[in-house]
């Protein structure tokens, strides 16, 4: 069995439709997902859900992304979790504005199946380097 199947998924995105097309699809390559259409929303999803990767979109009303991952991040029960940056944004500014956030990967909307399954391993097998590297 592929080891995604064990792995869980969050996603948030205000838009509904590209936040459950996004689950279905990694669904489709044996995450586990759940879906959030706001910021704190997708704060109590992450407590409840326990994900191993939160692919979140930074362009949302109310608390965006950035205040969703500053939030994440503020908490040691959260360390673990990979952060994957969703959105259209791509440009310098946001591009380091999501290192310092603590994001682990960047996506750019409108991105391909391969590059998000890709962008979701990676995220995921930087943040276990990071949180062994911390542990020893």
């Amino acid at each position: 069995m592929d080891q995604t199947t064990t792995k869980r998924i969050l996603v948030v995105d205000d838009n509904s439709d590209s936040a459950d097309i996004s689950a279905e699809l990694l669904e489709l390559h044996g995450y586990q997902t759940a879906v959030a259409y706001a910021g704190l929303p997708g704060l109590e999803a992450a407590r409840t859900f326990k994900p191993d990767a939160i692919l979140l979109d930074l362009g949302m009303p109310g608390m965006d992304g950035y205040q969703v991952a500053e939030a994440l991040r503020a908490v040691p029960d959260f360390d673990q979790v990979a952060l994957i940056a969703f959105t259209a944004w791509g440009d310098v500014v946001t591009r380091q504005r999501v290192i310092s956030t603590g994001f682990d990967e960047h996506v750019i909307k409108p991105a391909n199946l391969d590059r998000i399954l890709s962008a979701v391993r990676h995220a995921i097998d930087k943040r276990a380097q990071l949180m062994a590297a911390s542990a020893s």
